[in-house]
């Protein structure tokens, strides 16, 4: 792939970012509906807020590692359009269901299932197909762009989403993440791209399996990166479950303060994006991942110590900001060491493999808080989300930086420079670092 951004592909890279700004913000509304919709209107148990929550990342663990190698096999602005398509209809049945009476909480199940399902291809397809439409050497800034840009839109998401669940109910708001779908794939569908059909000599599904599962885990940088985003996303199932209970039933939030307690976090995460690229030439990406590692436990102790007092409160929304910052200024930096290291025949494999076992581990985590909240109640429960979040940091400052060089042709920021190239840094950021 040429090196040159093109008019052509900047336009492109525009209508995709266009896409994703949009569709962001209509999850971003149903981030505040849904939660809303189990919880308060269909009464759910804590075990019931687990499953809802696992249901959408459950198909990662059956379909991911086998949509990775469709992703490579075929063209995948097609596979990014039509899985757009799906999950607006999926999301389109949640308020036609609540009308004709027949939504209940194992209906919205296997309707969160199929959504996952689209999603698996949509996000393997999209992580594969930016490498199409800007050089390598610009991934760490579009990566950047488009959190920026996501985040952008769950900033002003979430308070618009609360408000319209006081006036139109959580089913009804759900509809407009389908409108966003709908949108997002005629904006994806006008991409102009450069995207031949693959060619492969040998059609072998298990094998093209495996080598997509090899490259990311005998990799020398790749496999302490994926290890450790498998773990915090074990944390963060966990803990998204735990947030929902404990901030609609114990602080007894209504549905417009849970949507701005949401949007803190996306305006804190805008601001983590914005400064994502200078982390990356000041720190590189290696240390800028692992420094905001490090501030997912720490978030996550303070959400553990609010309270149902105005203090505790303010204490809640600091929590949200912190991880939304470390969340920021994390991505751009690991999504475009993926993006760079791994060659274009595999990036469909590797993406689905790496996010098959991130989903599926949210997933495990989803499930297990809401059974650790109905024995041992929420806080306790924190404590361990605290606990494996702190491990997953741990495991991203387990390799020196010294092994951890990335190739010299993927022209990013070095996952960690040498030693003097900046004059200031926190100690704890000698070893190294992740990925999503």
């Amino acid at each position: 792939m040429s090196e040159v951004s093109t008019p052509g592909r900047r336009s492109s890279f525009r209508r995709f970012l266009t896409a994703a700004v949009i569709s962001s913000a209509g999850s971003s509304v149903t981030a505040v509906a849904m939660p809303i919709l189990v919880v308060q209107l269909l009464d759910a148990t804590p075990f019931e807020v687990g499953v809802v929550n696992a249901a959408q990342f459950i198909p990662y663990a059956v379909l991911g590692l086998v949509a990775g190698v469709y992703v490579d096999r075929w063209r995948r602005k097609p596979i990014l359009v039509w899985a757009s398509i799906g999950r607006a209809v999926t999301l389109g049945a949640v308020p036609l269901l609540w009308l004709a009476g027949l939504l209940h909480i194992w209906v919205l199940i296997i309707v969160l299932l199929l959504y996952g399902s689209f999603s698996v291809f949509g996000f393997a397809a999209m992580q594969s197909l930016l490498p199409r439409l800007v050089p390598r050497g610009q991934l760490v800034q579009a990566n950047a762009r488009l959190d920026q840009a996501d985040a952008a839109a769950t900033t002003l998401g979430p308070t618009i989403g609360g408000g319209l669940v006081g006036v139109l109910g959580a089913p009804l708001v759900i509809a407009v993440d389908a409108i966003s779908y709908l949108v997002d794939a005629a904006l994806n569908s006008s991409l102009d791209v450069d995207e031949p059909r693959p060619t492969a000599p040998a059609r072998n599904l298990i094998g093209e399996v495996r080598d997509g599962l090899k490259f990311t885990y005998r990799h020398r940088t790749l496999n302490p990166l994926a290890v450790s985003t498998h773990v915090w996303f074990l944390a963060n199932g966990a803990a998204l479950t735990v947030l929902s209970l404990f901030a609609l039933r114990s602080l007894g939030f209504s549905a417009y303060t849970y949507g701005l307690l949401l949007t803190t976090f996306g305006a804190a995460s805008l601001l983590g994006a914005s400064i994502a690229h200078t982390l990356a030439k000041r720190l590189g990406s290696g240390r800028a991942v692992v420094l905001a590692r490090t501030l997912y436990p720490l978030a996550w102790i303070l959400v553990a110590f609010a309270t149902d007092t105005t203090v505790g409160h303010v204490v809640l929304f600091a929590a949200l900001g912190l991880q939304g910052l470390a969340a920021g200024a994390e991505n751009a930096n690991e999504m475009g060491y993926w993006q760079a290291l791994t060659p274009d025949e595999l990036l469909g494999r590797v993406n689905a493999a790496r996010r098959s076992v991130n989903r599926t581990m949210a997933a495990v985590g989803a499930v297990i808080a809401g059974l650790l909240v109905t024995v041992i109640g929420e806080r306790p429960t924190l404590i361990g989300v605290i606990i494996v979040f702190a491990i997953a940091a741990a495991i991203v400052a387990s390799r020196h930086c010294d092994t951890l060089k990335p190739s010299s042709d993927t022209n990013i920021p070095g996952l960690c420079p040498r030693r003097g190239a900046f004059t200031s840094r926190p100690s704890f950021v000698r070893f190294r670092d992740i990925g999503r």
